[in-house]
C-alpha cells in the first residue's frame, strides 16, 4: 500500500470550499502549514493549539498520533477505527502500515464537522439503498465478535467515519416518509442527516429506550439536543437515532470537541468541569457559556453519566468564525473505570453531588446556580415516570432507579 505523505485540508462553509493548509508527512512526524489565503480570512479553526499564523506547526503532544486535535477529531475512532481497520485487513494491508494521513484520506469529505482532506479514497457503495436496521444490527454483532461480515464495506462507508465504542451509521432519513438511506454528503430532498447507534453484547436490550429517557429529561432539565428518536427493527427491536448538527441542511459547521480543543486525551484525562467553563467562555465571549457547562455537569452527576470524557463533549463554529457549545449528546446512564466520572466537578471525580456543583459555579460567578441544580435534579428524580413511558423493562427502570438514588 502506498502511503499517503501529503494531504490537502479544506474546510465548507456556506456551500464554498476554502483550501486551510497542507498536511505533510516525512515519515516520523506530521506538519502543518496554513494557506496564507485562509489565513487572511481570520477563521479560527482550532483558536488554542493551532492559531493561525504563516510558520510550518508541529503539536505539542503526540497523543494523537501526532496529528494536532483538530485534525484528530476527524479521525475514525472507537468502532469507526474497528470498521476501517477490518476493511482493510481483509484487503491485505497490514496495520503496520497504515498511518494518521492514510486514515484521513479514507474520511475524505464524509467525516464529521465541516473539515474535508484530498486525495480522498472512493467508494462503490450504491447509496440509494433502502436500509435494514435489523441486518445491519447483526452484521455489528459479528463485527465485534471478530467475525467476518459480508456487508463490511457498507458499514464502512455508513460508519467508518464515526467515534464512540457502541456501533452507529450515518444514514440519511425522511421524516414525513420514514425512510433510511445511506448518509452520503449530498441528500435527496427531504432527507436529513441522522446517526443511528447499534448495541453491544454488554448493553442491556433497552439501551435505545433508557438513551431516549436520557434525552427527553436533558430536553426538560434545560440542556440543548437536537431531535432523536426511537427506530424499529425487527419485533422488539428498537435503535436510539438523533438529527447530527453538524450539519443544518445542506450546510456543514466546523466540529471541534473539547479533547481536540484543548489537547486532552480523554482515555487518561484530568479535565474538570472548570475548564470546560473557561474554554466555552473563551470561545463564546458570554457569561452565558458558564451556565451552560453548569447544566451539563449537573445533568451528567445526578443521571450518573460517568461517560462524560472530552470526546463527549463539543464546539461549533459557524461560517463566520463564531463559536457554541455544541447541543449535548451521548447522554445515557453509565459506568466507568473504578466509578469515576471522566470530568471532575471542582476536583471531584468519584462522589460529586450539590455542593461540588455550587462550588464550581461560584468559582466562575455562574448566576443563579441553586435555581439551574435544582431544576437538573428535580427532573431526574421523575427518572421512573420518564423511563414507563418510554417502554424501558422494569429490571433496568429499578436497577437505574436504585442507583441514582431514587429509590425508597
Amino acid at each position: 500500500m502506498k502511503n499517503v505523505m501529503k494531504l490537502i485540508v479544506s474546510i465548507l462553509l456556506k456551500g464554498k470550499e476554502m483550501e486551510v493548509g497542507e498536511l505533510v508527512s516525512d515519515g516520523r512526524k506530521t506538519y502543518f502549514k496554513y494557506h496564507p489565503d485562509f489565513i487572511e480570512t481570520g477563521l479560527q479553526i482550532s483558536p488554542f493549539k493551532l492559531p493561525l499564523s504563516p510558520e510550518i506547526l508541529t503539536p505539542d503532544t503526540m497523543i494523537f498520533d501526532g496529528l494536532f486535535g483538530v485534525f484528530n477529531d476527524s479521525m475514525p475512532d472507537g468502532w469507526g477505527r474497528l470498521l476501517l481497520d477490518r476493511a482493510l485487513i481483509s484487503k491485505g494491508i497490514s496495520l503496520a502500515e497504515i498511518t494518521p494521513l492514510n486514515r484521513l484520506s479514507y474520511v475524505g469529505q464524509n467525516g464529521m464537522g465541516a473539515l474535508v482532506y484530498q486525495p480522498a479514497m472512493g467508494s462503490n457503495i450504491d447509496f440509494k439503498k433502502q436500509l435494514e436496521l435489523s441486518v445491519i444490527d447483526q452484521e455489528t454483532k459479528k463485527i465485534l465478535a471478530g467475525d467476518s461480515s459480508d456487508i463490511i464495506e457498507e458499514l464502512v462507508q455508513l460508519g467508518g467515519s464515526s467515534g464512540g465504542a457502541r456501533p452507529k451509521i450515518l444514514v440519511g432519513y425522511h421524516p414525513t416518509k420514514d425512510h433510511l438511506i445511506y448518509g452520503k454528503e449530498n441528500l435527496p430532498e427531504g432527507y436529513e442527516h441522522w446517526i443511528i447507534k447499534f448495541p453491544t453484547s454488554n448493553d442491556p436490550k433497552d439501551i435505545a429506550q433508557i438513551e431516549y429517557v436520557y434525552h427527553k429529561m436533558a430536553i426538560d432539565a434545560g440542556l440543548k439536543m437536537n431531535t432523536c428518536r426511537l427506530f424499529k427493527g425487527a419485533p422488539g427491536s428498537f435503535y436510539f437515532g438523533t438529527k447530527r448538527f453538524d450539519r443544518v441542511g445542506t450546510e456543514r459547521l466546523h466540529l471541534h470537541s473539547a479533547s481536540g480543543l484543548m489537547h486532552d486525551d480523554f482515555r487518561l484525562s484530568n479535565m474538570d468541569y472548570g475548564h470546560l467553563m473557561d474554554a466555552a467562555f473563551r470561545l463564546e465571549n458570554h457569561v452565558g457559556a458558564y451556565a451552560k457547562v453548569l447544566r451539563l455537569a449537573a445533568f451528567n452527576v445526578f443521571a450518573r453519566n460517568r461517560d462524560d470524557h472530552s470526546k463527549n463533549i463539543s464546539f461549533l463554529m459557524d461560517q463566520q468564525g463564531k463559536w457554541q457549545l455544541a447541543p449535548a449528546y451521548d447522554l445515557t446512564f453509565s459506568f466507568s473505570s473504578h466509578g469515576f466520572h471522566s470530568t471532575t466537578v471542582a476536583g471531584e471525580g468519584k462522589s460529586p453531588d450539590s455542593q461540588h456543583l455550587l462550588e464550581l459555579a461560584n468559582v466562575f460567578g455562574v448566576e443563579k446556580p441553586k435555581e439551574i441544580i435544582g431544576k437538573v435534579k428535580e427532573v431526574v428524580s421523575n427518572w421512573k415516570h420518564y423511563a414507563s413511558e418510554s417502554g424501558v423493562s422494569k429490571t433496568s427502570m429499578q436497577s437505574i432507579e436504585k442507583a441514582l438514588g431514587l429509590a425508597k
